[in-house]
């Protein structure tokens, strides 16, 4: 693979491009959030429009450069930098590519491009009485195009399922620099494979998407919110079913919370005001979206009585005012924060079915006692069986005094998680981070197939090289 710092190069792409579009390559695009690696990067080119993406992709193309597309470079498992070892690559840019194309709101669709920022959709879906239910900690930096690219989950993934649920269309170039023109608006489109869902988690190895025609949703008329002492993990699963049973497809969130993370944001994190004098071992945090006419805080307060009843809760809070639904959802979020500031020895992202989440807690905490001396800090969204599984050091003490202990964590963890029939990666994606674990656990018939799909679109392994799969694998 050639190095696009070529001046030939260079030359040739820069008379194809308006002014500008090129630019020197900034630290911020080789950075990513965790500090794993430091990426590298020849040239960042920010094109305006589809016509220009689809300009830089044919020239890297014939001149066998690499690509790697970057939305908001706020992907936990560094797909969006490119670390040494290889060719660095063209950096492709969609920061340009902003607009909302189009808003039906009797349809509940909006067309816009892969470069919007998740909040200003959401706020634009918001002015027309409608609400686009993707959300996430990241959403004020996160773009559409990475967040689809990666198909992320987030808080609502229990409502209103992962991103590629909440698409219908999309627009993309694919590694020859041809275009896909696939920004339908239709529910029912039966012609074939759905390039789709080929592209949502492909993490730009397939193709760089442009644009998207995203679901819209009736905003629920109520919300209610509140956040549940439960005795246990297993409380807190038959707190989801009896949720559930009682308010149906109302339910936007469950997640659940240790109290492990309320420690940590005292210790890193005092400003943040926690809800109990005395911290309990495990919380739910569970918000529901109500229509018109029902209100969701006299549902929660029969939902915890009728939880009290069987034993499954203890105590609560349940907001009694948007700023204190707003100060409850910040307690949730602000726990990465903490996390990060405590700084752990292993992150996983992991998703197990969800009656067998107490097990597995139960398994793998047994477990790591028995390797170490640790914190566990086990949160997440309950209601789809994804966990924040993270291992900490003991108080008093820093990661580095853990040695090689990364290593034997992650595998051990991620092979209970494996053995019970979960995913390894369950929303923040492969990126390169995961690229042994894929190996390790994929399914074989699923990585061949896998391989012969990036070898069809991609035979040069161009788009985003040694992501999701090893280069030239």
């Amino acid at each position: 693979m050639l190095n696009p710092a070529d001046s030939d190069f260079l030359d040739g792409l820069a008379a194809q491009l308006p002014a500008g579009t090129l630019r020197s390559v900034e630290p911020r695009y080789l950075e990513e959030p965790r500090g794993t690696w430091k990426g590298q990067g020849a040239v960042v080119a920010a094109p305006a429009s589809t016509e220009e993406v689809a300009t830089i992709i044919r020239a890297c193309a014939a001149a066998r450069v690499g690509v790697l597309p970057y939305g908001g470079g706020t992907g936990l498992v560094g797909g969006q930098v490119c670390p040494d070892g290889q060719p660095a690559p063209l950096i492709l840019s969609l920061e340009r590519m902003t607009a909302i194309r189009a808003i039906h709101p009797q349809e509940n669709v909006m067309l816009v491009e892969a470069g919007a920022i998740l909040a200003d959709v959401q706020a634009r879906a918001e002015a027309e009485g409608r609400l686009f239910p993707l959300s996430l900690a990241s959403e004020g930096s996160a773009r559409i195009g990475g967040l689809l690219s990666t198909n992320a989950g987030g808080v609502n993934v229990l409502r209103y399922g992962n991103a590629r649920d909440q698409v219908l269309g999309l627009e993309a170039v694919l590694p020859d620099g041809s275009t896909w023109h696939g920004l339908k608006r239709l529910r029912k489109d039966n012609t074939g494979y759905d390039l789709r869902h080929l592209l949502m988690g492909a993490e730009g190895t397939l193709g760089v998407i442009t644009a998207a025609a995203l679901k819209l949703a009736p905003r629920p008329a109520a919300l209610g919110t509140a956040l549940m002492v439960v005795p246990d993990p297993a409380a807190a699963v038959a707190l989801l079913n009896l949720t559930r049973d009682r308010a149906g497809e109302g339910v936007s969130a469950f997640e659940l919370i240790s109290g492990q993370g309320l420690h940590f944001l005292a210790e890193t994190m005092p400003q943040v005001r926690l809800p109990f004098a005395d911290t309990p071992d495990w919380m739910v945090l569970v918000e529901l979206g109500l229509p018109r006419g029902i209100d969701p805080a006299e549902e929660l307060m029969a939902l915890f009585e009728a939880a009290l009843d069987q034993d499954l809760a203890t105590d609560g809070i349940i907001a009694q005012s948007e700023a204190q639904r707003h100060d409850l959802w910040t307690l949730r979020e602000t726990i990465p924060e903490a996390n990060r500031l405590i700084g752990s020895i292993s992150s996983h992202d992991v998703s197990i079915p969800i009656s067998d989440i107490p097990d597995f807690l139960r398994r793998g905490n047994a477990m790591l006692a028995g390797m170490g001396d640790f914190r566990i800090n086990a949160f997440g969204h309950l209601g789809d069986g994804n966990l924040h599984y993270n291992v900490f050091p003991a108080k008093g003490r820093s990661r580095s005094d853990y040695g090689n202990a990364k290593t034997e964590v992650q595998q051990a963890v991620h092979d209970l998680v494996h053995a019970m029939d979960g995913s390894v990666s369950a929303e923040h994606g492969i990126g390169r981070l995961k690229v042994a674990d894929l190996e390790r656990y994929g399914d074989p018939a699923k990585l061949a197939a896998m391989r012969a799909i990036k070898a069809a679109l991609d035979p040069l392994g161009i788009m985003n090289p040694g992501a999701v799969l090893r280069a030239g694998a």
